[in-house]
């Protein structure tokens, strides 16, 4: 399995094994490219000190899993062991003896290189996310926005990135989520900067959806899903998600 696992992180992030260590020249570290951290090792392990049964070695591939309870719940599994010659809070041991199928030790490996990435790399990475953002209508028209266009520019804040969905709260005298809206582009320059706002970096959002008058008002966002304040980007509850895509 060994060669499978070279062949998959070749091929899925066009990156070669290193082999930094001349005494122990069959075992290969993978990093990346830009900050230069380490996502596996693939080592020969002597059984007996991964306090198997049997005589002999076997190749293992060590990995970084920050959840630590995911971490827990992956020892349960099968050929998936604490790690062996680092830290046991945050990196595992999987054996490739077949033991743990491919399509397993390629999500770990997945998850290893997210854990491990650049912030800049983990954003881009990260699967899409729901927003509620708050617009202001004393300072922008956003009633209007997009009666003539539906795709606007707005402030981009946070960690938004194109794909996320953005449920926009138009703040009082309206109080309530009236667009469903898909970020088509983020991170775009942008040079404000008034009594009110200042503004850096904008975003494309898409409008998808129009809701109707008082369905998402503040006082049900209160008592139904506690939602006392949007001041400013905050997640989205599952609750309210599955209505606002209903």
């Amino acid at each position: 399995m060994k060669k499978l696992v070279f062949a998959y992180i070749k091929k899925k992030y066009k990156l070669s094994p290193e082999y930094p260590w001349a005494k122990y020249d069959s075992n290969a570290v993978f990093r990346h490219s830009d900050n230069k951290k380490w996502f596996a090792l693939v080592m020969e392990v002597g059984k007996d000190r991964l306090g198997l049964s049997g005589d002999g070695s076997v190749d293992v591939i060590n990995l970084k899993i920050d959840d630590l309870m995911f971490r827990d719940m992956l020892l349960r599994e099968g050929g998936i062991l604490p790690a062996y010659h680092m830290n046991k809070k945050h990196w595992i041991t999987v054996l490739l003896d077949g033991t743990v199928k491919a399509d397993r030790v390629y999500e770990l490996i997945d998850t290893s290189f997210l854990a491990t990435a650049s912030k800049k790399k983990q954003k881009k990475m990260s699967p899409p996310r729901e927003w509620i953002i708050p617009a202001n209508p004393k300072f922008y028209d956003i009633l209007h926005a997009f009666d003539n266009a539906e795709t606007i520019q707005w402030k981009q804040s946070g960690n938004m990135k194109a794909g996320d969905t953005v449920f926009m709260y138009v703040a009082a005298p309206v109080s309530e989520i009236l667009y469903k809206c898909k970020v088509t582009e983020s991170d775009i320059p942008y040079n404000y900067q008034d009594k009110n706002l200042t503004i850096t970096t904008v975003m494309n959002i898409k409008l998808l959806r129009r809701y109707e008058e008082g369905r998402f008002s503040f006082d049900r966002l209160k008592k139904e899903y506690g939602i006392y304040a949007i001041r400013g980007p905050r997640g989205v509850p599952n609750s309210l998600s599955h209505e606002l895509n209903l």
